[in-house]
């Protein structure tokens, strides 16, 4: 049987970094005292520790053991936890993250980092001395005369539903050298009682090598608390006295007599020989060649970023599947047999039939889509280490609270956006919060609040990241962007296009140039990203009191919700998230200025009117404005009138990449399949709107019949 242990390393590698959160979020909670938590986060690493020497990742696997000594030095109460320890933890987490992304890339890492790090965590062992390894190692006396241990294994019978696999252990102990297997089956039960989910089996092991009794227990320290392991050393030949033997146990240590061979005489077993790099299985004196794995480097057991990536799925979720497959399943089978002798009669039962069909499979795309929903805890848990981290650089006093945590957003929108924030966290640190004596002085708290919100709004999701700090400075602003040229000394601008010219390439109002901001790069990136996923970004901001940054996004990328409109002989859809109101238009509110631009009088608005049959070159009969529909739609804060001929309906689509497919289009964010077959294609608002204001530029103001100016502007 060839075990490939290649296959098991995605698991162990997201399974790795759920654990370095763990340690994160557990190192910046801890208290002095607070056992559990130290618990927990010294669980994380060993685990850590064991897939890793388990895979041969032996870099991560030396690094952790430091830090692994570090914390077992605080949970058994022989070190005192300290903010400094604590820093040099979250230091060590930084490095174990690096090493483990290093190891799924196979790609280099920051080695001085690493060196660095190891060196402060020596370095804060050497200051109190422990004796955790104490009583693992003989002395080199005793070591000369032993060639190997015999090793009772008698793992737990639930070991192999943790994920653990005895074969793995043994084919570790192989490399170490001779390894011969004597497995107990007095414990296995009746063939119709065997839990397939349970291990029945025990091992006694002869393991004869150079290796020291502690890499022997390391092997085992991924099972040391489903297991009980007892190693007896074995003596050279030509050495007759007596041994001492060594247990090691995680419930029970006990003392036996020197050994040479294990006692079978009273136990049912089946001998297994077993020598690395190969091994031969000897069963009831029948060969057969077994290969099994050896935990080796390769270079192709890495490539992350090609993997597939994966999501756990909680079990109601999939029974809900099943149950709809299974009412799809009765449903098709009933249009079949009414398919079989089809009567004009039957008609009713027909509809009723594909109406229940339409249900079924609407109740089914739902619950696909459910699949893959993850709480927004995911994309949120970086934070409190982010804002931990920026209150130490900034010398200010900040905390954050996260709301709304287990808000639901499809993975795919959910890794994209985690840039965005962070960006957006750290603006709120450096731009927003004040320096504590500033704060007190102008009647604040000393510490200062970020907070991160998440929540549904009418099938969208919105993300608040609001600060009690500061606020944004208009005047300040607008100086700014007047001195870059981005708008004229004069110009009369909005609170919210004030604030749009905060993402404008290279804008800054930052005094001086820091490692956290200051260039100018970062905000029109945030846009740019939030535009990609077909969402929207609005800012608030009162001076001295804070701003509010909220983030507008579909639940998914997938689906999308779509208002179906006609021009010419084509179909075209408009993310119903961006349309604002549809509406005959009215002449007597139509004004026209110079470069062919028609605005629309909405309200307090002048809205550019643009036909969308100029845009793509189609052909059409509703030419004149009077007899078309306006579809004024949003995005970045500008609005603009669509001309279309009809206006049809609305209903979900599925979004297939125009890009991956065909090329990408200008004005265009994709395609969808109609139910009648045909191709419609899903307009890109932001990029329509862009390439409209793109033209406006170009129009000068010009006054009206009424001495009233009306201005195209650009405030991207």
């Amino acid at each position: 049987m060839s075990v490939d242990l290649s296959q098991f390393i995605p698991s162990f590698l997201e399974e790795s970094f759920e654990g370095l959160e763990v340690m994160e979020s557990g190192l910046l909670d801890l208290q002095r005292g607070d056992n559990e938590t130290i618990h927990s986060i010294f669980r994380a690493a060993h685990s850590i520790k064991g897939g890793a020497g388990t895979f041969g990742f032996d870099n991560v696997t030396e690094f952790t053991h430091l830090v692994e000594t570090l914390l077992d030095e605080m949970r058994d109460g022989r070190r005192e936890v300290t903010s400094k320890d604590t820093e040099i933890l979250l230091e060590s987490v930084d490095c174990m993250r690096l090493l483990i992304e290093a190891a799924r890339d196979d790609e280099e890492y920051d080695q001085d980092k690493v060196d660095q790090t190891s060196k402060r965590l020596a370095e804060t062992l050497g200051d109190e001395p422990t004796s955790a390894d104490e009583g693992l190692s003989k002395t080199d006396v005793e070591a000369t005369n032993i060639c190997g241990y015999t090793i009772n294994f008698i793992p737990e019978h639930s070991l192999a539903k943790t994920g653990n696999d005895p074969i793995f252990l043994f084919s570790a102990l192989a490399e170490l050298g001779q390894l011969t297997l004597c497995a107990d089956t007095q414990d296995l039960p009746a063939l119709k009682d065997i839990d397939a989910q349970e291990l029945y089996l025990s091992w006694q092991l002869t393991l004869h090598t150079e290796a020291s009794e502690a890499e022997i227990i390391e092997i085992f320290e991924w099972v040391e608390d489903e297991c009980l392991l007892e190693l007896v050393p074995i003596q050279k030949p030509s050495d007759t006295s007596a041994s001492t033997s060594s247990t090691t146990s995680s419930s029970t240590q006990t003392n036996n007599e020197q050994q040479t061979e294990p006692d079978t005489s009273q136990k049912s077993t089946q001998e297994i020989a077993v020598q690395p790099p190969k091994a031969e299985l000897v069963i009831d004196s029948t060969a057969e060649d077994n290969n099994i794995t050896s935990k080796t480097k390769t270079k192709d057991k890495g490539k992350g970023k090609t993997e597939v990536g994966s999501i756990r799925v909680g079990v109601d979720k999939v029974d809900n599947l099943i149950n709809l497959v299974g009412e799809l399943v009765i449903t098709q089978s009933m249009l079949s047999e009414l398919g079989n002798d089809f009567e004009m009669e039957k008609v009713e039962r027909l509809t009723s039939g594909l109406e229940q069909l339409l249900q079924n499979t609407k109740e089914l795309q739902e619950s696909v889509m459910r699949i893959r929903m993850l709480p927004i805890s995911f994309a949120f848990n970086r934070f409190p280490r982010l804002v931990h981290d920026l209150a130490i650089k900034t010398g200010k006093e900040m905390e954050l609270v996260i709301k709304g945590e287990q808000t639901e957003l499809d993975k795919t929108v959910m890794e994209q956006i985690g840039d965005p924030l962070v960006h957006l966290v750290r603006n709120a640190a450096d731009h927003g919060i004040e320096l504590g004596d500033v704060r007190v002085a102008n009647g604040k708290p000393r510490k200062g609040t970020i907070s991160l919100d998440a929540y549904h709004q009418g099938g969208n999701i919105v993300i608040e990241i609001n600060d009690d700090g500061a606020g944004i400075n208009r005047e300040t602003v607008l100086a700014k962007a007047v001195e870059k040229g981005l708008i004229e000394a004069n110009a009369i601008l909005t609170d919210s296009q004030v604030y749009d010219l905060l993402f404008e390439p290279g804008f800054s109002t930052a005094a001086e140039v820091t490692d956290i901001s200051g260039r100018g790069v970062g905000m029109d990136v945030v846009k740019r990203n939030i535009q990609s996923l077909g969402g929207r970004i609005q800012v608030k901001s009162t001076l001295g009191k804070g701003s509010s940054f909220k983030v507008h996004l579909p639940l998914t990328l997938a689906i999308l919700d779509g208002q179906l409109v006609k021009v010419g002989t084509e179909t075209y859809i408009i993310p119903l998230i961006a349309i604002v109101e549809s509406l005959q238009i009215d002449n007597k509110l139509i004004n026209r200025v110079s470069g062919d631009m028609v605005l629309y009088r909405l309200r307090d608005d002048n809205v550019p009117i643009l036909p969308i049959y100029q845009l793509f070159n189609l052909a059409t009969e509703c030419t004149e404005i009077d007899r078309a529909l306006l579809v004024v739609v949003e995005a970045d804060g500008q609005k603009i009138g669509l001309m279309v001929d009809d206006l049809l309906a609305q209903q979900q689509v599925v979004i297939k990449s125009l890009k991956d497919n065909y090329q990408q289009v200008a004005g265009i964010s994709g395609a969808t399949i109609l139910g009648d077959g045909s191709v419609a294609m899903i307009l890109d608002i932001p990029g329509i709107i862009h390439m409209a204001l793109e033209q406006a530029q170009q129009a000068q103001r010009v006054k009206t019949d009424g001495n009233s100016s009306v201005t195209a502007e650009v405030c991207l």
